[in-house]
């Protein structure tokens, strides 16, 4: 085979794996919602991306597939190619190249690239892998299973669908088999709250522009320190004019680093530390880094108008992975307190997606983030305490209201009707 022609291959099989690990790092991020969603969109190849995402396992045997003939194709002809040229020590030398060409070209590079632009990556990929799965999914299928029939010589067990899952057939398998214990219960939450943790926005997790304790540009050091050990808070928002102008952050350290050596003329915008602004809309799992790398702890969220909507902490994006961290200054009262099997006692602040879940319901959550905005919206004002409202089945009582803010309330399921048995 004529040499040009032998590198002209060599180098098409090289990228054929790189876009195959592109295609297999993308696809493994996207879920059916996302997918769903980028589909609806109208975007090019979002109904192939969905597909995939309904049958993500058979779709990546094939990718793995490609992938894997490619790097050992591009392997065989690279040494072909130098033992022709330079004998058995040229081969060594090929060997060793192409190894590091398909760990550097066909691994790294892809991958890079693929997670800094799931969405353009996953949409650029899926009519080809769409259409090579449907081809070659057969093929896949027995590989797949002849894996399985020598897992019986091997300790472990064999996955029907194959070991090249995405991310909610990950979810799937430490749910699934309850016999075999995969995963403990704790390890099944922290699994779920990871992957959630990529999917969850800034505004989901902040705390409210009510709920903030802040002080005025103006307050003394003795003011604001008082202010910082009565609330248990280490870090207080600044503001100047009115709370829409957040002009700093204090910290508790350096206020009583300086109290004691500065004039009373003093104020707590002298030593307020600039705060970093971020929007409602960001993913939380971006902030935290944002966060590291500027190695602040608290963030000040903004709505789409500039105004303050919130402000979030570290503790508060640890929280959504680790769960609930209670300190000596947390007053821990229970987010949801069961009552009978159709009533519950939520906190105002609770999401709805974790109503539904709870009470098998379908409250719309796309409009409303938490109960007390539902309850607000469906009142059209501060509900007063004792006040029922209902949407659809289910009964929501304000139990407990404070100035504007909705505390508590208790949410009524509908009991489901069973059919009288006939006479």
């Amino acid at each position: 085979m004529n040499d040009i022609v032998v590198i002209v291959c060599l180098v098409l099989l090289v990228v054929v794996g790189a876009l195959m690990t592109m295609a297999q790092c993308a696809i493994a991020r996207m879920d059916r919602v996302r997918a769903h969603h980028l589909a609806q969109q109208g975007h090019r190849g979002g109904r192939s991306l969905q597909t995939i995402t309904e049958n993500v396992t058979r779709f990546m045997n094939v990718v793995v597939l490609l992938k894997v003939a490619g790097q050992i194709a591009s392997a065989v002809l690279a040494g072909g190619l130098a033992v022709s040229h330079w004998g058995n020590t040229g081969y060594v030398a090929a060997i060793a190249f192409i190894t590091l060409a398909i760990f550097v070209l066909g691994e790294v590079v892809p991958r890079t690239i693929a997670l800094q632009n799931v969405d353009g990556t996953a949409l650029a990929v899926a009519i080809p892998v769409y259409l090579l799965g449907t081809i070659l999914g057969p093929l896949g299928r027995v590989l797949v299973l002849s894996g399985n029939a020598l897992m019986v010589i091997l300790p472990g067990r064999g996955l029907p669908k194959g070991p090249f899952l995405g991310e909610e057939e990950t979810r799937d398998l430490q749910k699934g088999d309850e016999e075999v214990e995969e995963f403990e219960e704790g390890e099944r939450e922290l699994i779920d709250s990871i992957f959630d943790f990529g999917d969850t926005i800034v505004r989901e997790v902040m705390v409210p522009r009510p709920d903030m304790v802040i002080v005025p540009s103006g307050t003394t050091l003795d003011q604001a320190l008082d202010t910082s050990l009565t609330a248990g808070y280490s870090r207080i928002p600044v503001y100047e004019g009115d709370s829409d102008n957040m002009i700093g952050v204090t910290y508790a350290k350096d206020l009583m680093k300086h109290i004691h050596d500065s004039s009373a003329s003093v104020s707590v915008k002298d030593l307020a530390r600039p705060p970093l602004f971020v929007p409602e809309q960001k993913k939380v799992a971006e902030l935290l880094r944002e966060m590291q790398q500027q190695h602040v702890h608290m963030a000040i969220v903004i709505d789409e108008y500039g105004g303050t909507a919130g402000l979030v902490t570290i503790e508060d994006l640890i929280e959504e992975i680790v769960g609930e961290i209670v300190d000596e200054y947390d007053k821990e009262e229970p987010l949801v307190e069961p009552i009978d099997d159709d009533t519950i006692r939520v906190d105002a602040k609770m999401q709805i997606s974790e109503v539904n879940e709870l009470l098998g319901a379908d409250l719309p959550h796309e409009e409303w983030d938490t109960v007390g905005g539902l309850v607000f919206d469906l009142t059209g004002r501060v509900p007063i305490q004792g006040e029922t409202v209902q949407y659809d089945a289910i009964e929501f009582r304000t139990e407990r209201v404070t100035g504007r803010r909705i505390k508590k309330v208790v949410i009524t399921r509908a009991p489901v009707e069973t059919e009288a048995p006939a006479e």
